[in-house]
């Protein structure tokens, strides 16, 4: 590693010689859990983090090893959510602020400030104020999003593209509906709105990777990407945007919140996805010089 930044809101780990377009990503893995906000919320420990994509930073942390950026969030997804617009605020938990007209995310309790975790679990007794909620998106919100867009620019300067991957996990109980009954139940589910978000070849590739590693693979259902694919995918200008959800059953005890006994196979196998993935952004001449 030649360089890693930490503060607040992420931690950013650059390789000692980026060699690919890819910029890895995770934004729900933060589990710095403020004293005060541990004292405000109605939860415990353990269900508080029941929201949380734990472990995500770990599993991917091979990603600068293959020559790729890896943005870390540091913040937990239940205190201020990086994959919403700073202006998904919720009026049932935010005083003052006016209600948005048909946001599903914000109905449900999932705005940039979460009223709710896993299962609709309530965070709350009674409601933040306005100014509070704006200390966190300034805080925690803005340094992410400054930094990704600025790994973004970087690495469509050197490349002439630039190819977000946005990692996460997903309860396995969310897959319950996906497949016929009966049938398999993927493994993974790639996010790219439908096609917006990034160009096929990319996603193709990225299918590839994991296909190729043995695991199940479905698109946009039922995750397409939220805010951060559909800020960030712009295949017209080479700027690409695909959300990665893993089964969190795979690798962890979803109840304990602890990794289980498949954990550190798990992360062989997909250290072997990951530098697959960084490939697809790789040059052809450092592709050559590299094998």
């Amino acid at each position: 590693m030649k360089d890693t930044t930490s503060n607040l809101s992420y931690l950013l780990l650059r390789p000692i010689e980026c060699t690919t377009s890819v910029i890895f990503a995770s934004p729900h893995s933060g589990r710095n859990y403020p004293a005060a906000f541990l004292r405000k919320i109605v939860l415990d420990e353990t269900q508080v983090r029941s929201s949380e994509d734990a472990f995500v930073d770990d599993l991917f942390g091979s990603a600068v090893n293959h020559g790729a950026p890896l943005l870390l969030a540091q913040s937990p997804r239940a205190y201020l959510d990086l994959n919403r617009g700073s202006n998904e605020l919720d009026p049932a938990v935010i005083i003052g602020v006016r209600g948005v007209a048909q946001n599903p995310r914000i109905a449900s309790g999932l705005g940039v400030i979460p009223r709710v975790v896993s299962n609709g679990r309530a965070i709350y007794s009674g409601k933040l104020t306005l100014s509070e909620a704006q200390e966190r998106i300034s805080s925690i919100w803005r340094p992410y999003h400054d930094t990704l867009q600025a790994l973004m620019n970087e690495a469509h300067a050197a490349f002439g593209e630039a190819i977000l991957v946005d990692c996460h996990s997903m309860p396995h109980e969310a897959l319950e509906y996906v497949a016929p009954p009966g049938a398999a139940r993927p493994d993974v589910v790639l996010g790219d709105r439908f096609g917006a978000a990034a160009a096929s070849s990319v996603v193709e590739r990225i299918e590839v990777a994991f296909t190729s590693a043995g695991f199940k693979v479905a698109r946009n259902m039922p995750f397409a990407g939220a805010y951060i694919c559909q800020h960030y995918g712009r295949p017209s200008r080479r700027h690409h945007a695909v959300q990665i959800e893993i089964d969190r059953s795979i690798y962890m005890d979803e109840g304990e919140v602890k990794p289980n006994a498949n954990f550190q196979a798990f992360k062989i196998v997909l250290d072997g996805v990951i530098a697959e993935i960084a490939e697809i952004g790789r040059p052809a001449n450092l592709r050559v010089a590299a094998e």
